[in-house]
């Protein structure tokens, strides 16, 4: 019984979602962290390039196993990633809007205000990915 929970748990594709994301997220901190430490400590701005490094890290790494493990599909793989990104950088502009108006005007505080951010910005991935990044029509490749 609880064999057969777990597999179903483990088949849910919002769970897998989640779970990709939370490494990937994780992942990212730490290459971030890394990055910012030892590799740009001395230099000016150099958490920026430390930020611009891990997402370009951790978009590659999320695409891989998004792709592999969540939404599980096959060929055109420059399409899925340029669609990709683009849901990423739609997330990211609505972060980056939304975060100032949340705090600044709204008074929101900044910690609760991006878990708010968060939580949408998640749905919008999934959703994203799943209609959009990953989309499969009748003629491509079956998933498996």
């Amino acid at each position: 019984m609880k064999k057969m929970m777990l597999s179903k748990f483990a088949n849910d594709q919002r769970v897998r979602f989640l779970a990709v994301g939370a490494t990937n997220t994780l992942v990212g901190y730490i290459i971030f962290s890394a990055l910012t430490l030892w590799v740009f400590r001395e230099m000016y701005l150099g958490y920026l390039l430390s930020l611009a490094a891990s997402y370009a890290i951790g978009i590659s790494l999320a695409f891989i196993l998004y792709r592999r493990f969540v939404f599980k599909v096959h060929g055109h793989v420059l399409r899925d990633f340029a669609r990709f990104v683009s849901v990423y950088v739609v997330a990211i502009a609505i972060n980056t809007a939304a975060l100032p108006i949340l705090v600044e005007v709204a008074k929101v505080p900044p910690l609760f205000a991006q878990f708010v951010i968060l939580i949408a910005t998640t749905l919008l991935s999934f959703f994203g990915h799943k209609s959009f990044s990953f989309r499969r029509g009748a003629t491509d490749v079956p998933t498996t």
